[in-house]
């Protein structure tokens, strides 16, 4: 059985981060895309899919073949789209950030339970394939206890302009969900927070910067952004009482994909040895060993499988409520909080 789905909003979102793994699954169908403005020079593009592009929503709604649609609008427009489609009867995948209040999306998880339905944000970075090969590392026993960890997301872009906006148009809003997200996957529920957030560039503009300590029992996880940073920093750093690994160069699926590489395409998503995984620890017998970790491939298309069996198969969806509710009060915290502060997180 193929999941026909529907999408509202035909910007970067959509055409970027989600139809190049969809349009070639072989369970998902996509029937019609929604834009408030058409764009014919674009809609070319996907000719051979056979999409019925539309400019009028309802065109979405009252398709009752349509099982499930992605909202890719603006972060302000989420909650009405999203709430409409569940009133409708549709499934739905929000683009993260998922809503601007944690009470939205209190209604929105409320609605869909009530309706029998499936609603969850796109945390497609949960699918980079540094994080899985980070994932990967924390089962490294030759590292000995984990006792800190450090996740960056760093740029050095000096010059670029920065938006007037609200802090939810900020870094920490925007990077920082994914970062956070990452993180409480693994780790959950944190016990306190210590919080960094400031505008670096412009003091007048949203946020640039974000150093977000979370403190678990026995672990520190650093969360980390800047646009000030020339000399490249390791993605990931793993400390443990044995031994470190450390993870240079971000996903590359991005790239690939700007570039127009797609997916399904040979060598996407490829990069240098020198960005692969590195451990060092001290053996038995005493002596510090150095290993190789390769990476593993990302694929943000999974979100979409674990959809698929969600919605056609009743499993377990991939990002539960409790983990987007989690995240939105963390980041509401962060932006209302005077920085910096420490946090107990109840």
């Amino acid at each position: 059985m193929k999941l026909k789905t529907a999408f509202i909003g035909f910007g970067k979102s959509t055409t970027r981060y989600h139809l190049p793994y969809v349009l070639r699954r072989d369970n998902i169908e996509v029937t019609a895309i929604y834009s408030r403005k058409r764009k014919p020079e674009l809609e070319e593009n996907y000719k051979e899919y056979n999409i019925e592009f539309t400019d009028n929503l309802q065109d979405i709604l009252n398709n009752k073949e349509i099982l499930l649609v992605s909202v890719c609008s603006p972060l302000q427009t989420h909650y009405e789209f999203a709430k409409r489609c569940l009133e409708a009867g549709k499934n739905v995948l929000v683009e993260k950030p998922f809503t601007e209040t944690a009470e939205e999306a209190k209604e929105l998880f409320d609605l869909a339970k009530e309706k029998g339905l499936v609603i969850m944000p796109y945390q497609n970075r949960r699918f980079d394939s540094d994080f899985l090969l980070f994932k990967e590392a924390l089962k490294n026993k030759n590292l000995g206890e984990i006792v800190e960890i450090e996740s960056h997301f760093d740029r050095f872009r000096p010059e670029e302009a920065v938006k007037p906006g609200t802090p939810v148009d900020g870094v920490f809003w925007g990077l920082g969900s994914h970062a956070l997200d990452q993180m409480i996957s693994i780790f959950g529920k944190p016990k306190k927070i210590y919080y960094d957030i400031r505008s670096l560039r412009d003091k007048t503009k949203p946020d640039d910067y974000y150093h977000v300590e979370l403190f678990y029992d026995n672990i520190k996880v650093i969360v980390k952004s800047s646009h000030l940073v020339l000399l490249e920093y390791p993605k990931f750093i793993i400390q443990g009482k044995n031994g470190s690994f450390i993870k240079y160069g971000i996903d590359k699926q991005e790239e690939y994909l700007k570039a127009g590489t797609m997916p399904w395409e040979k060598g996407f998503g490829e990069e240098p040895e020198e960005n692969y995984g590195q451990f060092a620890y001290i053996d038995n017998g005493g002596r510090m060993r150095k290993d190789i970790m390769h990476t593993i491939s990302g694929d943000y298309g999974r979100i979409y499988d674990n959809l698929y069996e969600a919605i056609i198969n009743k499993k377990k969806k991939l990002i539960s409520d409790e983990e987007a509710l989690m995240l939105l009060e963390i980041l509401t915290i962060g932006i209302k909080c005077p920085n910096p502060k420490i946090i107990d997180f109840k």
